[in-house]
């Protein structure tokens, strides 16, 4: 049985080369494995109760190894994530950390010390010292359109980065190892692939509002601008490393820059008329284009690992905030004491409503938070936990699919095309909420999902030639 080696190059290399068609493919099959993750018995390898827990060491260095096995249709596989922390520097604020990872907390508090609520900075200012700003915003235009730099660069120095590390190894139903890849770059795109996955029936995605700005942020922009090609015209990144935004902008225009012959498939569909604006907390005005950004948005991604709430909750709890529908997807917060979303706002989004008790326009509300795994967040995510969710006020996004060969039978008696990607349940109720109301959707992350995506890798690699191929191993 051959072993297929995939390196950080090989595994950009695929992941960058990969264009609509393949993203809706690649969604259809991770939607496929979701929905038997949620739905099946035991019949199904995919079942929840063939995914085993996920655990971690801590070495008395600081540095934190974490273990996720799963099982999938195909066969098992195992990723081994291993998170050093940066030296301690009081001036360096959070880390910063670009995966989506899920780390059972020891705490016996989900409620940590963090400032304010009500603060509108979601992250630690640097030093006036390290850190220049304007008060001015700067158009630039660029080959890949206008971007408005809300704040100077800051220095990189300006913020610690934990070193993320990992593997994922895959195994087929017979326990031969098929498959070993670098699992850096291939955590981020899984997030993002699963997150996105709700971006195909959303009414308008016009304004794009990003926390953060790594690898999470990046792949999380890459697969919206893929999956609605000229339909964003806004895109908004609040972040607190102006280098780390800029960086991240460049590489979506220009992702591989040492192969001449790249054809970049966002290049081919990009809508010149999208302006790009870059915020960090040392604009003078930070505070009113925060709002203004999170009051525009139709579509917000959340990707930092804060330990108090990204922007304050009247931003979308009050009249004005709720006149939009907004889809919210929240994957950085990785344990019960952070939270990127305030917890009103997700209560919000979980109580019984009245309509007419209201003289006001209200997008509607689902009455759940969609999560990738119902036991993983209660467990582990912050926003449920410290919104006091109970198990019947969150969803799992498998259960809200229909298999594709289920979606390509009904499509079939009723003569219409089937589109690509990852087909609804047909309800009507349904369809309205997640395509014009207020959606929210948390994910701590699921092996499952990295073996489904990873299958899938390999299966590219060996049919492109990429990677190193060991014969009988």
């Amino acid at each position: 049985m051959p072993l297929t080696v995939l390196g950080d190059t090989d595994v950009n290399r695929i992941l960058h080369s990969l264009t609509r068609d393949d993203i809706l493919e690649l969604q259809q099959s991770l939607a496929d494995a979701l929905h038997w993750y949620s739905t099946s018995n035991d019949a199904n390898d995919c079942c929840s109760d063939f995914q085993p827990e996920r655990t971690h060491l801590r070495r008395k260095d600081g540095s934190t190894t974490l273990f996720m096995p799963a099982s999938g249709i195909t066969g098992q596989g195992v990723k081994v994530v291993s998170i050093v922390p940066p030296d301690a520097d009081p001036l360096s604020g959070l880390p910063v950390l670009a995966e989506n990872l899920s780390i059972g907390s020891d705490q016996s508090s989900v409620s940590s010390p963090r400032s304010s609520m009500s603060t509108a900075s979601p992250f630690t200012p640097s030093s006036p010292s390290r850190t220049t700003s304007s008060a001015a915003s700067i158009d630039t235009p660029t080959s890949t359109g206008h971007a408005s730099l809300s704040s100077a660069p800051s220095s990189a120095a300006a913020s610690a980065v934990s070193t993320i590390r990992g593997s994922l190894t895959l195994l087929d139903s017979q326990g031969n190892t098929t498959g070993l890849l670098n699992a850096s770059e291939l955590t981020a795109f899984r997030t993002a692939l699963a997150s996105t996955m709700l971006l195909k029936k959303r009414s308008s995605v016009h304004d794009l509002t990003v926390f953060g700005a790594g690898k999470q942020a990046y792949w999380h922009i890459r697969l919206a601008m893929l999956l609605r090609p000229g339909e964003i015209h806004h895109l908004n990144i609040v972040t607190r490393n102006f280098e780390t935004a800029r960086a991240c902008i460049l590489r979506l225009y220009n992702p591989q820059p040492d192969d001449p012959s790249y054809v970049n498939a966002v290049g081919s569909s990009y809508n010149s008329k999208m302006k790009a604006n870059l915020l960090t907390p040392m604009h003078t005005e930070y505070e009113r284009l925060l709002k203004g950004y999170v009051r525009a948005a139709n579509v917000i991604f959340c990707t930092t690992p804060s330990s108090s709430p990204l922007f304050p909750a009247g931003y979308l709890t009050n009249p004005e905030g709720r006149k939009k529908g907004r889809y919210i997807a929240c994957i950085g917060s990785y344990k019960p004491h952070m939270v990127e979303l305030h917890p009103d706002i997700v209560r919000n989004a979980v109580a019984p409503h009245h309509e007419h008790k209201h003289h006001h326009k209200r997008q509607k509300e689902g009455g759940a938070v969609i999560v990738d795994t119902v036991s993983g967040c209660l467990k582990e995510a912050g926003e449920v936990i410290q919104a006091k969710l109970l198990p019947d006020q969150v969803v799992e996004l498998g259960e809200l699919f229909m298999l594709k060969r289920e979606a390509m039978s009904k499509a079939a008696a009723k003569g219409v095309k089937v589109d690509g990607g990852c087909a609804f349940q047909e309800n009507s109720g349904l369809l309205e909420w997640l395509t014009k109301g207020n959606v929210i959707y948390k994910s701590v992350g699921l092996g499952l999902m990295d073996v489904v995506v990873g299958s899938e890798l390999v299966r590219m690699a060996r049919e492109r030639g990429i990677g190193t191929t060991i014969e009988g191993f």
